[in-house]
């Protein structure tokens, strides 16, 4: 059956394109934080929608479960093979090219193996701005942005990936293509099937193209951080920002105390700006379309407000481009500076906020009391609700013995806390694997009966992305 496999795939594709020897495997078996890896039958790099459709039906035919790959920069596991070594992976890096920038309809149609950077320089050419952006924008694909609906820094103005897109271009588990690479911004014809696929995590379809939404390039933006002495005090900042700047207000990222040092520890070069190592700093930015001075000018005028209203401490406003992502990088790099000190406990949550003050105040004097002297590295998208509140040991444990005997009771405080709040478990990185046993309880049982009857519908073989997001 093996065999018969891969000289079917061979009258698809050329041999380079279906890799089998074990070595040209590996980099496709392992998930980005190394939490999971798994074997594959076989990775197969299709380099059209026509060929990703006859690989399905081949594998519809023989019943044999299909993993969709993108850039493979997920968190949760969700593009990794089981262990079976009977699965395929369908990786669509060579799916690469931009179809059409449509100008008057501020569109661009693209694979979905292309690159978000790629993507975001591509529109820039042409006086356009994509504002999906992410820490791993240099090797992710809109694909995967879509099959995980991803959040990032620009969500607080342009919202998720979901609301970029306008429409999709999706093989199904039969290996049908749907085509419906429509630019348009109203379309009420019945189920919108764009909404389905997106945040599917492919388990519904396999995402081949998509049609985006692109918007005029600033003329400016400033930015800035500023040090705040509590969450009431961010919250109330936040307000503020929303009132006066309005829509000019593009991003609003919390960075603690600890997050920082974490992040100086391994980038020394990356030291805070602002004096006395604030216990809150928030990193702001405006974007313009009217001129310079407009928009430093209110920029100005806000902090000033801030200033008197005792919100904020300490300010400091990038006086160039370079400064500017300098400070972005202080925020990106966090990420990084955990990856190099060990496997945190990961929690991608949203909160109301509302009840941001009470999620936070609670749930960290509750772990720190079961948990003496572990470091809580919270920082994230503050503007939309989006923490990501992870966990390290103490200083001088173990990283894979604590996250060994304590993972559970840790996710479980977590989590119990996340619901006192009306929040959510998942807020940009999806399900995958990792939360999948949990989902059923978070969700409700009406929800997630409603979402095995979908993927009962239109993969009743269980073939796409078995065991991800969903288990039936």
């Amino acid at each position: 059956m093996k065999a018969n496999l891969i000289t079917q795939f061979e009258s698809i594709l050329l041999s380079k394109y279906i890799l089998t020897d074990e070595d040209d495997k590996t980099p496709y078996l392992t998930d980005w934080r190394k939490r999971y890896t798994g074997k594959a039958l076989a990775v197969l790099l299709p380099g059209s929608v026509t060929e990703v459709a006859a690989i399905v039906k081949i594998c519809a035919a023989a019943g044999t479960a299909i993993i969709p790959q993108g850039g493979h920069t997920g968190f949760c596991g969700g593009a990794t093979p089981d262990s079976s070594g009977e699965q395929i992976i369908i990786n669509l890096k060579r799916m690469n090219q931009v179809r059409e920038i449509d100008i008057a309809n501020q569109t661009i149609s693209l694979d979905a193996g292309c690159i978000l950077q790629s993507i975001q320089e591509k529109a820039a050419t042409q006086g356009f701005l994509f504002p999906l952006s992410l820490g791993a924008e240099g090797s992710c694909m809109i694909g995967g942005n879509l099959a995980t609906n991803a959040g990032g820094t620009n969500v607080l103005r342009y919202g998720n990936t979901r609301d970029l897109c306008l429409g999709l271009e999706v093989v199904t588990a039969q290996g049908e293509i749907w085509n419906g690479m429509k630019g348009l911004r109203k379309d009420n014809t019945g189920y919108d099937l764009r909404d389905l696929f997106v945040g599917s995590e492919g388990t519904l379809g396999i995402i081949t193209g998509a049609v985006m939404k692109l918007y005029p390039l600033p003329i400016s933006q400033w930015t800035t951080l500023v040090a705040t002495q509590d969450i009431t005090s961010t919250i109330t900042l936040l307000n503020l920002f929303q009132k006066r700047a309005t829509s000019l207000l593009t991003g609003f990222e919390m960075m603690t105390e600890e997050s920082l040092a974490l992040n100086q520890k391994h980038f020394p070069h990356m030291a805070n700006p602002l004096k006395g190592n604030p216990p809150y700093t928030i990193l702001i930015e405006l974007s313009d379309h009217e001129s310079e001075e407009h928009v430093k000018l209110l920029l100005e005028t806000i902090l000033e407000e801030a200033f008197e209203a005792g919100l904020i401490s300490d300010a400091v406003i990038a006086s160039n481009l370079s400064q500017a992502n300098s400070f972005w990088q202080m925020r990106e790099h966090i990420t990084l500076a955990q990856a190099e000190e060990g496997a945190n406990l990961k929690h991608d949550i949203t909160i109301p906020l509302s009840a941001l003050d009470s999620f936070i105040t609670e749930t960290d004097t509750l772990i720190r009391a079961q948990f003496p002297g572990i470091r809580i590295i919270n920082f994230g998208h503050l503007g939309d609700g989006n923490l990501h509140y992870n966990i390290a040991p103490p200083p001088g444990v173990d990283f894979k013995a604590f996250n060994l005997a304590n993972e559970k009771p840790v996710h479980e405080l977590v989590y119990s806390q996340v619901e006192r709040c009306k929040g959510s478990i998942s807020a940009e990185h999806g399900v995958g694997q990792l939360k999948l046993d949990g989902l059923r309880a978070h969700k409700g049982e009406v929800a997630h009966d409603l979402m095995k009857a979908i993927k009962k519908a239109l993969d009743p073989q269980n073939i796409l992305n078995p065991h991800k997001v969903i288990s039936i």
